[in-house]
């Protein structure tokens, strides 16, 4: 079973004849305990390609020190990282399978096989308060690093770490960079020791050029998408909360945005990247729905008087959605390791590396945006118009989120107009939303009903709970030609 730490780290490179500044005096800091000198070793795994590496995310068994074992490294956001962890076990060709799997949205089915050694002499310093609690660790590194590829390219360096502990804050990395810099010594233009190795064969991408065309606008929202998407994958496959449904969320928009935007992106080259988008939502959606139903129920029947609640209607649900919210589970992670996936994602990268544009794409994004965003208001038009029963409301609502997601997608442009008309379509979808909830709660309310009076027991509380989505759904439908009403058409130009 594998364990999870969140670090906060910046590294430095460190000359020849910069000495280490004295740190005991920073503000909040009682002493600087150490040194403590260590021996470390870890291999580093990868594609041949180093696609790992290129993504910012690298792989190792490491012995020496108090962590020795297989270490995970996913970005989280600027100084911050997700380290998982498994215990070292035998030396193996090839990484334990949970952490193999954690890095499928990159390596797409690629082997992992060493790509580099590295063999790190520390000294460390422990710099805690007043109470000995730890603020952070400060370490000297000499590096010796050996590319596996191509076993003549070594390299050593001396670098600094220091990272944060448990009572420590940026405040104080702020304030140790800068005495740090004080003394010669500033930040690495590396994250990892992997990436200083290798630099040479993961030079990054050129970042594309920014402007105010349509084409760029909407580019950026779709490379947006993408990164959402694969930074959620691993959360996916860990279970972690509300994971299912970001990821979800990150296919529709960028399927909503494609769809919407046809005009700059051409929607016949697209077509086959959004038909395969909805699959992977519609796995996904397995997943997400079966728990969210759970809740749901959990969620009313506490809200219930104890006297409605007959029997062990607790225990009813437990034994109706763990099995299906299991096999919705291993459905979804059996889809994230398939080759349709992996094409899929090699779909999603050749799109943002070289998309297909029209000519409209080059025009400024004020000028033609507004347009497009207009047409799908006039989709959801047609559809609230004609919205009167379960199946038009619903597609309503699907039209009701193409048209949130274009806006979004539009915003850097239009700011606090988009922004707020933005906001005022998300309660009118987020309505809609409660109204198809209970069209899909109301039938399997139904068949817990019933299965509890298969199995002897009182299925009372289960219609108790299916007039309460019928009463909202009934809510929601006298509600809606006001909310519809009082939205009005986006005016961004």
């Amino acid at each position: 079973m594998s364990t999870s730490v969140r670090e906060t780290e910046r590294k430095f490179e460190a000359p020849t004849g910069a000495s280490l500044p004295e740190l005991a005096d920073l503000p909040g800091v009682a002493a600087a305990a150490g040194p403590e000198e260590l021996t470390l070793e870890a291999v580093y795994y990868d594609t041949a390609d180093l696609r790992l590496a290129r993504a910012g995310l690298t792989l190792r068994r490491r012995t020496g020190g108090d962590d020795a074992g297989w270490h995970l490294k996913l970005p989280v956001d600027g100084d911050t990282r997700e380290e998982v962890r498994l215990p070292p076990g035998r030396a193996a060709k090839h990484p334990p399978r949970e952490l193999g799997s954690l890095v499928q949205v990159h390596a797409r089915g690629g082997a992992l096989t060493p790509v580099a050694r590295i063999r790190t002499n520390r000294r460390r310093w422990q710099l805690v308060d007043a109470k000995g609690e730890l603020l952070a660790e400060v370490v000297e590194d000499l590096v010796s690093a050996q590319d596996v590829v191509d076993d003549s390219n070594v390299d050593s360096w001396r670098e600094i770490e220091v990272e944060l502990g448990d009572r420590g804050d940026t405040d104080l990395l702020d304030r140790v960079e800068q005495r740090l810099n004080d003394a010669g010594i500033h930040r690495s233009a590396s994250s990892a020791k992997l990436t200083k190795l290798l630099a040479a064969r993961i030079a990054p991408h050129p970042e594309p050029a920014r402007d105010d065309s349509a084409g760029s606008v909407v580019l950026a929202y779709l490379r947006e998408q993408a990164d959402a998407l694969k930074a959620h994958d691993p959360k996916v496959r860990r279970r972690e909360d509300d994971a299912v449904h970001q990821m979800r969320v990150a296919t529709r928009r960028m399927r909503s945005a494609l769809q919407a935007f046809g005009e700059v992106v051409p929607r016949d080259e697209t077509r086959a990247l959004t038909d395969e988008l909805k699959w992977i939502a519609g796995v996904l959606g397995e997943a997400r729905d079966a728990e969210v139903l759970r809740t749901t129920f959990e969620a009313h029947i506490a809200d219930l008087p104890g006297e409605l609640v007959l029997g062990a209607v607790p225990a009813q649900l437990t034994r109706f959605f763990a099995p299906r919210e299991e096999q919705a589970y291993q459905a979804a992670v059996a889809a994230l390791d398939s080759r349709r996936y992996f094409d899929l994602l090699d779909a999603v990268d050749a799109l943002v590396a070289d998309p297909p544009l029209t000519p409209l794409a080059a025009a400024k994004g004020k000028k033609v945006l507004p347009g497009l965003v207009d047409k799908a208001y006039r989709r959801l038009k047609k559809a609230a118009d004609n919205a009167h029963d379960d199946t038009s409301l619903h597609e309503a609502r699907k039209a009701a989120k193409r048209l949130r997601y274009a806006v979004e997608t539009v915003e850097p442009l239009f700011g606090k107009r988009a922004k707020k008309y933005r906001k005022r379509l998300k309660k009118l979808q987020t309505l809609l939303g409660d109204h198809q909830d209970s069209v899909v709660a109301r039938p399997v309310l139904r068949e817990l009903g019933a299965q509890a009076h298969l199995d002897g027991e009182n299925g009372f509380t289960f219609g108790v709970l299916h007039a309460l989505e019928t009463a909202r759904a009934q809510r929601v439908e006298e509600r809606f030609p006001a909310a519809w009403a009082d939205l009005g058409r986006p005016k961004l130009r």
